[in-house]
């Protein structure tokens, strides 16, 4: 009788959130995500899963986000076929989310062919939109707080705070007489968010699992306000265009849920914003659906001139040729595009013509990981490579720290004095090892508990 959990994924690193827990002869997954970054990370996209899918009795999902999701097509095009659960927002959000996924490495495929910048030939997508339709297929909706029981285990979705949908999980497995009480995190958001509710406080665990993407450092306290009215000033007196990389579920809204506050405030003028990801278009309609999961008025959402998610002149692209001529617009402009980290989508296209210009600016309002052109950027790169050309960086490159959806340090240590008792384990995952170690020191000294840093591919027994 034994209960095991391996690390698949997000350890060492924040994207490729992937668990195996296994129960007896049991096999679930906790999430099934994208790894993204440096060409080793994607790599291991391609590789075979440790186990085959078709032994795995179910997944489950903390939240939509691409790193904990966007292999799932993968599994499924691998023989996978059982049920897949999440957060009745999660589920929603997955209809726009994977299609996506599919259809840009499908386009990714075809542009790397075109341009010959591949070092496959053919290049081919890691997986194509029937892949992903089938793994949208097997999608089994929860709500939060509602139990959901197989024969050896028994999960509770809570919130998390972290985006539309995003969940900590409560497992309770049994073995034989013996019941342990396992916490997954997943990615835990802010307290004191004008948006998302704050994540659930939980009194128990014997095994807990919590993810350390600022686990070694505390948000800048500057305000949001401040920090965006000063880009905009910026990029207003040079006549510029502000780019705004973000993921199209979560942080998207938030920026646009600023932008609208300070045009109502008159702090900074109606200039046009154009949101270019037709995922973000369709997500915003979400937030209408799902009003328990967080602050904004419903009613308010479904007014498309009140809407604190719609500024004073907002422009939803949805099609190519649209996207296409905003790279030539002239005047100011406010552009918000996907991905976030800048590691595909329509985003590489704007860097490519507006990178060069001193006028413009490049605004990032997420965690950017070790190896992605986001991270690139910040850390001061004066090239860039896109799409296989050489693109020269004098746009100005800032960043936005209080938009991030993700706890800081103080925040999740916050989180993690709910517990009523110290958990037997911790296992510190989802972070880069600066902010991983920062974490388990911070654990050590402040709670005297026993934290575990793992590595990709160990396996404890609990």
């Amino acid at each position: 009788m034994a209960i095991r959990i391996s690390f698949l994924g997000a350890a060492g690193t924040v994207t490729g959130s992937c668990y195996l827990l296994e129960i007896d002869r049991s096999k679930y997954l906790v999430d099934c995500g994208l790894f993204q970054g440096s060409r080793k990370l994607k790599e291991l996209n391609w590789i075979d899963f440790p186990i085959p899918p078709d032994e795995i009795a179910a997944v489950f999902l903390t939240h939509t986000h691409i790193d904990h999701v966007g292999l799932l097509p993968r599994l499924v095009q691998q023989g996978f076929n059982s049920p897949v659960y999440a957060a009745e927002a999660t589920c929603a959000l997955l209809h726009l989310a994977l299609p996506d996924s599919a259809h840009l490495q499908e386009q990714d495929a075809i542009y790397a062919n075109k341009k010959g910048y591949s070092r496959h030939k053919p290049a081919l997508p890691l997986y194509t939109e029937v892949d992903a339709q089938n793994a949208l297929n097997l999608l089994k909706p929860i709500r939060f707080y509602q139990p959901l029981q197989t024969a050896d285990l028994e999960i509770i979705w809570h919130p998390a705070g972290h985006t539309l949908g995003s969940a900590i999980l409560e497992i309770q497995a049994k073995t034989g007489n013996r019941t342990e009480r396992i916490v997954f995190s997943g990615d835990l958001g802010r307290f004191g968010d004008e948006i998302m509710k704050p994540p659930a406080l939980l009194k128990q665990a014997d095994v807990l699992l919590v993810e350390s993407t600022y686990g070694d450092r505390e948000h800048d306290d500057k305000s949001i306000e401040d920090c965006l009215t000063q880009e905009l000033e910026t990029i207003l007196r040079k006549d510029g265009v502000l780019l705004i990389p973000s993921f199209a579920i979560g942080r998207t809204q938030q920026v646009l849920y600023y932008i609208r506050k300070l045009q109502d405030q008159g702090r900074i003028p109606d200039i046009p914003v154009f949101i270019d990801s037709p995922m973000a278009v369709d997500a915003s309609h979400i937030y209408c659906k799902y009003g328990d999961d967080h602050n904004l008025n419903v009613n308010l959402l479904m007014d498309e001139q009140a809407c604190p998610l719609r500024c004073h002149h907002t422009n939803f692209i949805r099609d190519v040729e649209a996207s296409k001529l905003l790279t030539t617009r002239p005047g100011s402009a406010i552009i918000i595009s996907a991905s976030g980290m800048c590691t595909g989508g329509r985003i590489l296209h704007h860097l490519k013509w507006r990178l060069p210009a001193e006028r413009n600016s490049v605004l990032f309002v997420g965690y950017q990981a070790e190896g992605t052109r986001g991270r690139r950027l910040l850390d001061g790169a004066t090239r860039i490579r896109i799409h296989g050309e050489e693109v020269p960086v004098r746009a100005r490159i800032a960043q936005v720290q209080a938009l991030s959806g993700h706890a800081d340090q103080r925040e999740l240590l916050r989180w993690l004095e709910g517990f009523g008792k110290p958990p037997s384990r911790v296992f510190i995952t989802h972070g880069e090892s600066q902010g991983s170690l920062g974490l388990q020191r911070q654990i050590r000294k402040n709670l005297g508990w026993h934290a575990i840093v793992p590595s990709r591919g160990d396996t404890y027994e609990i």
